[in-house]
Formats: structure tokens, sequence, C-alpha cells
């Protein structure tokens, strides 16, 4: 009697140990009756990190969700770089923060990568930002206020001449960033050459966190990303803007 009532016992333990572990799966998931009406427990914590992030899966790739993803194809490669000045510029890069790097700025960094970099970006030299990319592999990248992603920032520095030795200061970061409006169209734009629509939409291939004319983030539905601003937002702004002054 009691050694059966010592199997009795163990197999009743076998069994509930067995629907705990599977309750905390589905919890973990977010699937299933016992989750009903809370999300996953993932979902909740990107949630939470919404608000002080606007375009939360820039620099993610459709490999996994850990990655950066493949950079976008200028739509004026050819035009030489230029530091670019004006109030259109200002206007500009100021919404690009707005959609990108709303909290940090110049010192925003992914929320989703796990290594972050030892220093504040503004701290650290092109050189250092790279040995950290490639230091932390399988995670995102995308750095400072426009949130450049690895292949982008390598580019936009090669092409500027930038020593890697060169702190990568908001000075620094507002001239790679340029390179990218120039890239985008900037001076058609301002010569009336390219009408604001195309302008808008080249601009959304670069920055996921804006939005392209179908109201929609460029990258909506890739590893997560989209716009973090409305497309009538974006055109409000971009309408201020006069394509015959600099």
């Amino acid at each position: 009697m009691r050694s059966c009532l010592h199997s009795l016992v163990f197999g009743l333990a076998i069994m509930f140990g067995a629907m705990a572990a599977e309750a905390e799966a589905i919890s973990i998931l977010g699937g299933g009756a016992l989750n009903s009406g809370r999300g996953s427990l993932f979902l909740a914590a990107r949630t939470r990190q919404e608000g002080n992030n606007a375009a939360l899966f820039i620099g993610r790739d459709h490999r996994g969700l850990f990655s950066d993803r493949p950079a976008h194809t200028p739509a004026f490669a050819g035009v030489a770089p230029a530091i670019l000045r004006g109030t259109d510029v200002e206007v500009i890069r100021a919404l690009i923060q707005e959609a990108e790097s709303r909290r940090d700025g110049y010192d925003a960094v992914q929320f989703g990568a796990r290594i972050k970099p030892p220093k504040a970006p503004t701290q650290m030299t092109l050189a250092q930002i790279f040995a950290w990319i490639d230091a932390t592999p399988g995670q995102p990248h995308a750095i400072g206020r426009y949130q450049f992603i690895p292949v982008t920032l390598r580019r936009v520095v090669a092409k500027t001449g930038l020593k890697t030795d060169q702190r990568f200061s908001p000075a620094v970061q507002d001239q790679l960033a340029d390179v990218l409006l120039i890239e985008a169209g900037l001076q058609k734009f301002r010569q009336g050459k390219l009408g604001r629509k195309a302008f808008m939409n080249n601009l959304a291939k670069i920055w996921a966190g804006l939005p392209n004319s179908t109201g929609k983030s460029h990258y909506e539905g890739y590893a997560g990303n989209k716009a973090s601003v409305t497309w009538a937002r974006f055109e409000a702004v971009m309408a201020r803007i006069s394509p015959k002054r600099g």
C-alpha cells in the first residue's frame, strides 16, 4: 500500500510539474487562454519602451530580430558631399530626430542593443564606434541622432573623408547626415527640380521612422519597423520649407 501511494504521489508531482511548465511557456510567449488579456511579456516590454524610442526597430534585419537591416540605395548616389546650411536643413534634421531619436538625440543608441557602447556616442571616436559594432554582432547598432546603421555609417564616413580618430560629435553627425540629405535630393528639391512628395519618399527610404506617401514606414512589417510620425505631420513640416530658399 505504501509503495502504491508513493507511486501515485510521484505521478501527480510529474503531471503538475508539466502543467506548470506549459503554463509558464504560454505566459512568456503570449499565447493561449492562460495569457488572455495580458499579451506577451516581450510585447509588454516593447510597449514600455515605445514612449521613449521613436523608431524602435530600425537596424533590424529579415534574417532575425537582432541584426542590422540592409542599407538603402541612395536616390542620387553620385552627388558630392557638402556642408549644408539653412533653415530648411535645420527643420529636416529636427524632424528626423523626432522620428528616430526623440529622447536622447546625438547620444541615442538603438534600445534593442543588449550590449551598449562603453561611453556616450558623442564621447567616442568613429574608430571606437566601429570597434563596438564589430565586437557585438547579432544585435542592432543604430546610433546617434540620425540612427546610422553600420553599413551606412561606414559608407558616409568614407565619402566625407573623415578620419576614424574623429569624435562622433554633434557636428560630425550633422555632417554625415548631410550626405544622406543630399543623396535624397535636397539640392534638387531646393531648385524645384524634385517634388516635395518624391523628396519625402526618398527620406523615408533612409529613415524608417518617417512614413512614405502610403502613410506607413518604407520598412513597415520588416522585423517590426513602423513609422513614428504621421504622413500629415511629415507633410505639414515639409510644406513650411520653400524649395527656393536654403
